[in-house]
């Protein structure tokens, strides 16, 4: 269930899925959402409300049967009503929505020109900043290890970052351990296997060793999904080819040069390739494991607990501009905004195949699916978990780890904590879901036994 879908609609599900890939309510759902991108269609007001609202009926009913079972028998509005006298749901929204002024309004945010930082970057041009009482000035950045020094450096007080990151930096893997929240997800899905056009009549990953593919970071979706995938063809990640860190804005050049066979990449390094000639898309990450997080609205611990009101006020803004995205009608004005060359820049025809969804495949066809790219903030704790038994996989960790400690800690932790606690909400049971990634279905309390089923990993 989307954060903002009703949580007062007994057909809906807020803790568990009733569909393959985890994201929605039933297979029905599932099945309609492959041809349609669900409207967002709350006022702001209404969004609020439905975030509060819904973490109200996930502490009151921490398993959907019996919320479905209760909404059933009373009705929405019956319900309403009763939770109302005994929790003040409109007076928790106003103050979600009104908050402290900002202790620090003038702010810079650091971002990667990729379409997984949609949101943090069309707050700009598009005033959802503004609109919540702060002036950031969002900066263009290099590469995921610089975002990730100037963050630490509190150059930035905020910044876009690959979900793995907070994990990694909270663990100490990489740099030092520094404790790191990540509030929100940015995107899921929008990312994609791309291929050099040598390689179009091999579309067999068994028929890929000797390849030498890129990706972003060592700490990212793009390399566990990468590596994931690659394993699930019998092809090991660490012997058979070559993984090596680039820069997005530098993959399509490496394509171009032949330097690299293709990339695990974000879009609109993706769509970008095909708009050159230079590559084709062979699979789309949503294939792969649909509903997966990519990156992620993240900051210090220390941010967080300094200003609490200007994190509010941040966080909010990027609530809302997520929400303006989910909204499949809003997508080509979007696609305007963030096209400029002081963003993206990338031509707009391109980010509107992307985040429309109907695309060149780069081998003659045009494909349609509305959900290559979605957004929507709620990080799940289980995707943490999942994210680290990847890094354990691979050797990036070692040892015994405390996974729902660090899940809870990094996943949720500013949202659960602050925000909730501050309107008098205590924070959701329900923060975990179970899923599928090419056909295997992941509990997130049993990690090491998902770890363990495993032919190819990392030799200890």
């Amino acid at each position: 269930m989307s954060t903002f879908d009703n949580p007062f609609d007994a057909k809906r599900r807020l803790n568990h899925s009733g569909c393959a890939c985890g994201r929605h309510a039933s297979q029905a759902d599932h099945d309609a959402a492959n041809l349609q991108i669900q409207a967002v269609t709350e006022s702001d007001s209404k969004r609020y409300e439905s975030v509060v609202a819904s973490a109200v009926m996930r502490q009151l009913f921490p398993q959907d049967a019996g919320r479905r079972a209760f909404l059933k028998s009373v009705g929405a509005s019956t319900a309403l009503a009763a939770v109302s006298q005994f929790f003040p749901l409109k007076l928790a929204t106003e103050v979600f929505a009104a908050g402290g002024p900002p202790e620090k309004k003038d702010l810079k945010v650091g971002f990667i020109p990729i379409t997984c930082a949609t949101p943090i970057i069309m707050a700009k041009p598009m005033g959802f900043y503004e609109k919540h009482g702060l002036n950031v000035d969002v900066i263009k950045t290099a590469g995921w290890a610089v975002v990730r020094d100037k963050t630490i450096n509190k150059e930035y007080d905020a910044a876009h970052m690959l979900s793995p990151m907070p994990i990694a930096i909270s663990m100490g893997v990489g740099s030092n351990p520094i404790p790191y929240t990540m509030p929100a997800v940015e995107n899921i899905n929008g990312q994609a296997i791309t291929l050099a056009m040598k390689h179009k009549d091999r579309r067999d990953p068994k028929d890929w060793k000797g390849f030498k593919f890129a990706v972003p970071f060592d700490y990212s979706m793009h390399n566990y999904l990468l590596r994931y995938y690659l394993a699930e063809h019998g092809i090991d990640p660490d012997k058979d080819v070559q993984i090596r860190s680039v820069p997005p804005p530098e993959m399509v050049a490496n394509l171009r040069a032949d330097n690299i066979d293709g990339y695990l990449g974000p879009d609109p390094m993706n769509q970008r390739a095909v708009f050159d000639g230079v590559g084709f898309i062979h699979i789309l990450s949503r294939d792969i494991w649909d509903g997966h997080p990519c990156c992620a609205f993240a900051a210090s611990k220390e941010f967080v607990t300094s200003t609490p009101n200007t994190y509010a006020a941040l966080l909010k803004s990027i609530i809302d501009a997520t929400a303006f995205a989910h909204k499949a009608e809003n997508r080509k004005q979007i696609a305007e905004a963030i096209a400029p060359a002081n963003y993206i820049n990338q031509p707009v025809t391109v980010l509107e195949q992307i985040l429309t969804g109907t695309f060149a495949d780069g081998l003659g066809k045009v494909i349609t699916q509305p959900n290559r790219v979605d957004f929507d903030p709620f990080p799940w704790q289980s995707f943490a978990v999942w994210i680290m038994t990847q890094m354990k996989r691979w050797g990036q960790i070692k040892g015994d780890v405390d996974y729902n400690k660090i899940a809870s800690e990094v996943f949720l932790a500013t949202d659960t904590a602050k925000l909730m606690t501050e309107v008098g909400l205590t924070p959701p049971k329900a923060t975990t879901k179970s899923f599928v990634v090419m056909g295997k279905t992941f509990d997130p309390a049993k990690p090491e036994e998902y770890l363990a089923s495993f032919k190819i990993k990392k030799e200890a």
